[in-house]
């Protein structure tokens, strides 16, 4: 069952490194804002997105698996329907890495069904929930 307490979604913010699949270079938009704001509060944000060589002055990874480092948290800004890909990468990688144990779904995305394969596996999940608003109610 996704994490909806307020302990769960604290010990997914005491992250260190999100890895941001769908991470935009439009400062207008939430996928850049939202990590734009991690960033500034301590977090290593490594985009993913394939249509970008660099966001946040970071260097921009095309897929999850290209990313070189450590990954605590996968904070997704991609449509729902794309979450069972997203989810089975984030499984492939935990298996193969022991990292990425965190899966958070921004606000609006979910898919039970993914997040519980996801959770078979050991993968904490959370949806629906803007990873920006539940920092700054809790830790803010």
């Amino acid at each position: 069952m996704p994490i909806t307490d307020d302990a769960g979604l604290e010990r997914a913010l005491s992250a260190d490194t999100i890895a941001v699949i769908g991470c935009s270079t439009n400062e207008e938009k939430a996928a850049h804002r939202i990590p734009a704001y991690l960033q500034r509060h301590g977090y290593r944000v490594i985009p993913v997105n394939p249509f970008a060589d660099e966001v946040l002055g970071e260097p921009a990874y095309d897929e999850l698996a290209d990313v070189d480092e450590e990954v605590d948290v996968v904070n997704v800004f991609r449509p729902s329907e794309e979450a069972p890909e997203i989810l089975e990468a984030v499984r492939d990688r935990h298996a193969e890495r022991g990292d990425a144990g965190i899966a958070w779904l921004q606000l609006g995305i979910s898919h039970d069904e993914a997040a519980a394969d996801a959770e078979a596996e050991g993968i904490d999940v959370i949806q629906d929930r803007c990873m920006k608003v539940e920092h700054g109610r809790l830790l803010g």
